[in-house]
């Protein structure tokens, strides 16, 4: 096996410095749509450079979009609420973030095209967002499974007189979905578009980024409670200008992390007490576990106890359906609780990039830990230095099971991270920037 097939992390002891986030993956993809559909050019800056982005760029020129990026320090999209192409044949990769929004706006187009991704998209469900869209008068036909990517979208008949009716406990990404793409319809019909949920809704604040980055590009979108959202008749979108992207919260994660079991200090760059990301509040639960908190408005600066010398952090009991991402951070901290650590309300994991309970759960094993689980749970057991057992990590094509499971280097024996290269989805420099802070 080569160097870029596996990568071994020697056991840790400390860890110190700084590190730049990348661009938020969430809201790098909401903004390019958002810029796409914008009346006038939008200037980008911070843009996530990674898989899911290009993807996402790919697919907007694919569909005719203006696109300059000549310029390294931001890229310039020319909007337009209807796009050239009435055609494409879209690869989307393994991008929810693009495949979903994507799906909703290209349904109002009016025009023929076929989406699909890498095997795993075809098995990430899309039904609850299909059903909404066919029930608001769109054609859209599954080409293999029912329920499930590659897609084929006509030109239907949408009515804005229809409320959307759409389950949100598989996904926040589906109701993401519509409202992104509910003004291309109001301005067209100048009618209010009404999205009413069915059901509960998991990953709230991934809509509180949506709401927020509609707002920035002229839509205010009316929300009563979480049950009913309402988007005013003749809503256009149009451009901010320039739009800065924050910091990713969720990658931030592993470095707050990091701080809190390495000694640190680890200053986290990007994102702090003003982001608009939910995973922000990851530090909530560090600070729960012992760690110490310094907040400044887009940095966190993170210091803890040194688990490799036998300090100990504190176990955990918490629902995780706000924070799912980073959830998969706190799991493999688990390992160097004072306690079983349960992790509850983390159903949405079974449908991301793999199955993330049963990977999650194998994993862990696989280093020697004590692991229960089930449909939306999850309780990893503390472990002793004589459990450890060194270990190949299973990453899955998941790039948070190859940057959560770093952390586990700070155990007594090396740690190998298979195909890390995985992480190019969001963070194609992550194990360079991970390895400059620590000590062995």
């Amino acid at each position: 096996m080569n160097s870029t097939d596996a990568l071994c992390l020697e056991p840790a002891v400390r860890a110190q410095g700084e590190v730049a986030l990348p661009g938020s993956k969430s809201i790098s993809n909401r903004a390019l749509l958002l810029a796409a559909l914008a009346e006038g050019r939008t200037r980008l800056e911070g843009l996530l450079d990674s898989d899911d982005t290009r993807v996402m760029l790919a697919a907007l020129r694919a569909l005719g979009v203006a696109v300059d990026d000549a310029d390294p320090a931001g890229i310039e999209v020319m909007g337009a609420a209807r796009w050239p192409a009435e055609g494409a044949d879209l690869f989307l990769g393994n991008a929810g973030t693009a495949f979903r929004p994507l799906t909703a706006v290209l349904a109002l187009m009016g025009g023929s095209y076929r989406l699909a991704g890498v095997p795993r998209m075809h098995e990430r469900p899309i039904g609850d967002l299909v059903e909404a869209l066919r029930g608001m008068g769109c054609e859209i036909d599954y080409e293999a499974h029912a329920g499930y990517p590659p897609l084929r979208i006509a030109a239907g008949r949408p009515d804005a007189g229809r409320a959307i009716r759409v389950r949100g406990s598989v996904s926040s990404q589906f109701l993401t979905a519509l409202l992104m793409a509910a003004p291309v319809l109001a301005a067209r019909q100048e009618r209010e578009v009404v999205v009413e949920l069915d059901g509960p809704l998991i990953s709230k604040p991934y809509i509180l980024i949506t709401l927020n980055l509609m707002a920035r590009f002229g839509v205010e979108v009316a929300r009563e409670d979480w049950h009913r959202f309402v988007i005013p008749a003749g809503a256009r979108y149009r451009s901010p200008g320039c739009y800065t992207i924050e910091g990713d919260a969720s990658s931030a994660s592993y470095f707050m992390a990091l701080g809190a079991i390495a000694g640190g200090p680890i200053e986290v760059r990007g994102a702090g007490a003003r982001s608009i990301q939910g995973d922000i509040a990851f530090a909530d639960v560090l600070e729960g576990m012992g760690a110490r908190i310094q907040r400044g408005d887009h940095a966190m600066t993170v210091t803890g106890p040194v688990v490799a010398r036998g300090d100990r952090l504190k176990a955990f009991d918490l629902d995780f359906n706000l924070i799912p991402d980073a959830a998969m951070t706190a799991a493999v901290l688990a390992l160097y609780a004072d306690g079983p650590c349960r992790l509850r309300n983390i159903g949405s994991w079974r449908v991301k990039e793999t199955d993330r309970i049963d990977a999650m759960h194998a994993e862990l094993a696989r280093l020697g830990a004590r692991v229960e689980s089930d449909a939306d749970s999850l309780t990893v057991h503390p472990m002793a230095e004589g459990q450890w057992r060194a270990a190949d990590i299973r990453t899955y094509d998941d790039h948070r099971m190859a940057m959560c499971f770093s952390l586990a280097a700070f155990g007594p024996v090396p740690v190998t991270i298979l195909d890390p290269g995985c992480v190019s989805k969001t963070y194609p420099a992550y194990f360079e920037d991970f390895r400059r802070l620590i000590q062995a």
